[in-house]
């Protein structure tokens, strides 16, 4: 009875799975993109192909000498496909990802709701009474389903732009990828009032850089500025909270308190290179909290 010869189809398997391990991710590039593919490992692999093709070739090793060339020209064609997908998207060292949100970051929706609370009701409302609530929170229980009513498609039509919003984002966007990145979905009505604003007041950021949504965890950047800390839970990049009434108690996450300090945060990363401009991004922002 023949025996079976396992030595030789466990190397085989082994082979095997180690050779062909890249070709799934080379497919899933396309799908989820390159960002969480590190350059060192990839350099560092192909560098262990190069040494073990080489010892394969000492020893006059034929199986070891196929599996690790065909593992090195699969492993290059994703190193190649990683750098090209890099120089298409504009990521180079030094430029990021910034999400930004519009809602009382780039647009004053507290005012406005305020300013409508009150003539809708009479009321003398004002900003710092609101420290650490939403309105639709702050009102009498009453009153709320005709406060939540205020949220129409006019209402986002006319928002006033944040201080200093305008010049520090075209600053940014002349440096940087910058995406709006907006919570449309609590209230669909104003899709079209949003993007009417956005194209009036920032027309140098191009619609396909809108980003209407709802989990904004689903969004890859480097960094998201939002007045809601609720959007950072699934956030993988850096949180920076635009201070807000409601959201004055909050110390969980770095905080920006106008748009001349969320410049002056960028204009110290935009003076670093490279890996150190990288590793900034695992540190201390320094900002007030």
């Amino acid at each position: 009875m023949t025996s079976i010869p396992w030595p030789a189809l466990t190397g085989t398997a082994a082979a095997l799975c180690t050779t062909l391990s890249f070709v799934p991710q080379f497919f899933t590039m396309r799908k989820r993109g390159n960002a969480e593919l590190s350059s060192v490992m990839l350099v560092m692999y192909l560098v262990g192909q190069v040494l073990w093709l080489t010892y394969g070739q000492m020893i006059g090793a034929m199986p070891l000498i196929a599996a690790n060339a065909l593992s090195f020209v699969i492993v290059c064609a994703v190193t190649f496909k990683k750098m090209a997908t890099t120089r298409k998207s504009g990521l180079g060292p030094g430029r990021l990802r910034i999400a930004i949100d519009m809602d009382e970051v780039m647009a004053d929706a507290v005012g406005e709701h305020i300013r409508r609370y009150n003539a809708a009701f009479g009321a003398a409302l004002t900003v710092d009474q609101l420290r650490g609530w939403h309105l639709e929170d702050w009102v009498p229980r009453i009153q709320r389903d005709a406060v939540e009513a205020l949220y129409d498609a006019s209402f986002f039509a006319a928002l006033d732009v944040v201080p200093g919003c305008q010049e520090v984002v075209r600053e940014l966007a002349a440096r940087h990828d910058v995406l709006v990145v907006t919570a449309a979905m609590d209230v669909p009505c104003s899709f079209d009032a949003k993007f009417r604003w956005l194209q009036r007041h920032f027309p140098f950021i191009p619609a396909s850089q809108i980003v209407f949504c709802g989990d904004k965890g689903l969004i890859e950047a480097d960094f998201l500025i939002d007045d809601r800390a609720r959007h950072f839970e699934r956030f993988k990049g850096r949180p920076l909270l635009f201070s807000a009434p409601h959201n004055a108690d909050d110390t969980r996450y770095p905080r920006v308190n106008s748009w001349q300090e969320v410049r002056e945060i960028f204009a110290r990363l935009d003076g670093r290179k490279g890996l150190a401009l990288r590793s900034e991004r695992t540190r201390p922002l320094g900002v007030t909290t």
